[in-house]
């Protein structure tokens, strides 16, 4: 083969390649090798695609900017003098000296738009919509602060047991929004050590995801739980508990079983 044969031969060779084709992963036609990847019409589709969706996702948050109340909270912390028009007050009577504790101000329309209970309570002309007071029992001043500041800003500042107040806030006055930031939370920090009290916990505030989580985790450490003191404290106070907790081991362990002979046959 002179010279000019072998390049005529790299080049028919060249050409060949230049016509290999492969399948688009996104609309399953073919496109030319050298565009690896996908082919350049579904490319550009899935960057104007993202781009919308970033577009989307802007106004999104300018809707949420827009919508979001300013907390009359801020006030109580700040030299402003600005009046905040606020028309109702929240306090604690589970702090502070003979169950007293600051004031919260809010307005009855917030609460009302956030909580069902509260709607009933403001709506019916109750002892709390005539005084402009609302008492709330059983909860410190500062998980009423935050369970107040969320019901205008949907933020909350979380630790375990500041968690545990606001799951109980939000299961009483049915704010379902604060109730599954709450449980995401807890379950965040679900371990073996914490996983009966947190079972408990979510059976007594109707916690589901909760108590599905916890009960992984016991079912995972059956071994160990007999000699568990909150096991006994539970044999003794809510039996029924033990009892759901043995059927879902059994039910797992039946299922393991049945699993198992499928896979043999």
């Amino acid at each position: 083969m002179n010279r000019r044969q072998c390049v005529r031969a790299i080049s028919d060779t060249e050409s060949e390649s230049d016509q290999e084709t492969m399948k688009c992963l996104s609309c399953l036609e073919d496109y030319r090798s050298r565009d690896a990847g996908t082919c350049k019409e579904c490319y550009d589709e899935a960057n104007e695609t993202e781009e919308e969706l970033k577009r989307e996702i802007e106004d999104l948050k300018a809707k949420v900017a827009f919508l979001r109340f300013w907390s009359p909270l801020d006030h109580l912390h700040s030299r402003s003098n600005a009046p905040c028009f606020t028309d109702i007050v929240l306090i604690a009577t589970g702090d502070g000296p003979e169950g007293y504790s600051v004031p919260l101000p809010a307005h009855k329309a917030v609460l009302v738009s956030r909580s069902p209970v509260f709607k009933a309570m403001l709506e019916n002309e109750m002892e709390e919509s005539r005084s402009g007071t609302i008492k709330i029992s059983d909860v410190s001043f500062d998980a009423l602060r935050t369970f107040v500041n969320y019901l205008y800003t949907a933020e909350a500042c979380l630790d375990e047991q500041m968690a545990y107040e606001l799951l109980v806030l939000a299961e009483k006055y049915e704010v379902k929004h604060l109730k599954a930031h709450c449980e995401k939370f807890l379950i965040s920090k679900l371990n073996w050590d914490n996983s009966i009290l947190n079972y408990t916990f979510s059976h007594r505030h109707n916690g589901k995801h909760m108590i599905d989580a916890a009960l992984a985790v016991i079912i995972e450490n059956m071994d160990k739980l007999t000699k568990r003191e909150e096991y006994m404290e539970l044999v003794e106070t809510d039996p029924r508990l033990v009892v759901e907790i043995f059927e879902a081991y059994m039910s797992k362990q039946v299922n393991t079983a049945a699993s198992k002979d499928s896979c043999v046959e």
